[in-house]
């Protein structure tokens, strides 16, 4: 399935402002933004973060099906795709464990 087609079922973003990932030291290594360029990453590790629990071994290697076609754009041209890279990393290492940490969107009146 490509890309495109992946986010067309994954659950909707619009109350996420960004997902921060922490490592185990509760340390914010990355923060991905509901905004043109990486709402799609932020779909797909808010949906690995819901059926996962965390962004594990195991759901990277579930991140990197649901990226499609840009996984191998990623492993062709490392770091231009820096929130595939991480996953790429957590599938070779085996290892690894990132928690999420959602900042929800709020309404000013």
């Amino acid at each position: 399935m490509a890309f495109a087609d992946s986010l067309k079922q994954l659950p909707r973003i619009s109350h996420l402002t960004a997902i921060q990932l922490l490592d185990g030291d509760s340390t914010v290594v990355a923060t991905i933004e509901n905004k043109p360029g990486q709402a799609g990453s932020l779909a797909i590790y808010n949906h690995l973060g819901q059926i996962y629990g965390a962004i594990t071994a195991e759901a990277a290697r579930k991140g990197l099906e649901l990226y499609a076609e840009h996984t191998e754009d990623a492993r062709q041209n490392p770091g231009k795709h820096p929130n595939i890279d991480r996953l790429l990393t957590m599938v070779a290492e085996g290892r690894g464990t990132l928690r999420l940490k959602h900042i929800f969107a709020t309404a000013i009146d």
